[in-house]
């Protein structure tokens, strides 16, 4: 994974309001975007409301996430 990229959680996953503190239940299958990495391996993903407003952002490990992609690559020739 890197930087902007498009994730998926790959499970339910408690979090907080960014900016309220309330108590939220992030669904297996929310979208979010890699906005940090981390020397242990750990990503900083941000959820975004469809206004692009932040409503949580959290720590997870890349075996929480899923890379989803809007394009296809070209397979080798």
């Amino acid at each position: 994974m890197k930087m902007h990229d498009v994730v998926a959680l790959l499970q339910d996953v408690p979090a907080k309001h960014f900016e309220s503190g309330r108590a939220l239940l992030l669904r297996r299958g929310q979208i979010g975007t890699v906005v940090m990495s981390y020397p242990d391996g750990a990503y900083e993903v941000e959820f975004a409301d469809r206004d692009g407003r932040a409503f949580a952002i959290l720590s997870l490990r890349p075996e929480q996430l899923m890379v989803l992609h809007d394009t296809p690559d070209f397979a080798a020739a």
